[in-house]
């Protein structure tokens, strides 16, 4: 990460995109962001102000916490949409591979990148 931006490429979605969500549940998402950025540049104050140990990990727990509850809405979207279309459809690769992708999620490293 050497003290710069996150290396998230715009190309990343290896050909596929996010099949439409409905535009309330991408607002929530998107706001639960923002929160969440927010949240991490208050850390990051707290953090070069020498904040107390303490403070700033019950800080990062809330982060995650509030990380964990967005994977868990993009997870619910894929599995009902991406994954159940895969599931139904006739071509046996495309169900593997949705298969291998949430596998290949959930054990590299934990889910952790």
């Amino acid at each position: 990460m050497g003290g710069g931006r996150s290396a998230v490429s715009p190309k990343a979605d290896h050909g596929r995109r996010f099949q439409g969500l409905a535009p309330r549940a991408k607002e929530e998402i998107l706001a639960r962001l923002r929160s969440i950025e927010g949240h991490v540049r208050g850390v990051l104050r707290m953090v070069e102000e020498d904040a107390y140990c303490i403070d700033v990990l019950k800080q990062t727990k809330a982060i995650q916490s509030a990380l964990d509850r967005v994977n868990a809405m993009l997870l619910d979207r894929h599995l009902h949409h991406c994954v159940t279309t895969a599931i139904r459809s006739e071509d046996p690769r495309e169900r593997e591979r949705v298969i291998a992708e949430l596998l290949d999620v959930f054990q590299a490293g934990g889910g952790q990148r």
